[in-house]
């Protein structure tokens, strides 16, 4: 419970994205604004769950969670699948 309790921000912020990503596919119209944000909420997403992937990590290897940070897009964008 405690490991949760400390990934509760990242967790936070995973739905609040998830939130709006729904919000801005549900626009039947997506104006160039709102494509171009869409784009920016899954790059922010795809760095939150790496983000919380290397905290994961890192406790399960007795190592500090806070020592993971937040990677470049160029760096999460460019994991294969």
């Amino acid at each position: 419970m405690e490991n949760q309790m400390e990934d509760q921000p990242v967790l936070n912020r995973i739905q609040r994205l998830v939130k709006e990503e729904h919000r801005l596919h549900e626009l039947r119209a997506h104006p160039a604004t709102d494509q171009k944000r869409l784009a920016q909420v899954q790059v922010e997403l795809d760095q939150c769950w790496d983000l919380l992937r290397q905290r994961r990590a890192l406790r399960d290897v007795g190592r500090d969670p806070n020592e993971a940070a937040v990677r470049p897009p160029e760096v999460v964008e460019n994991y294969e699948q």
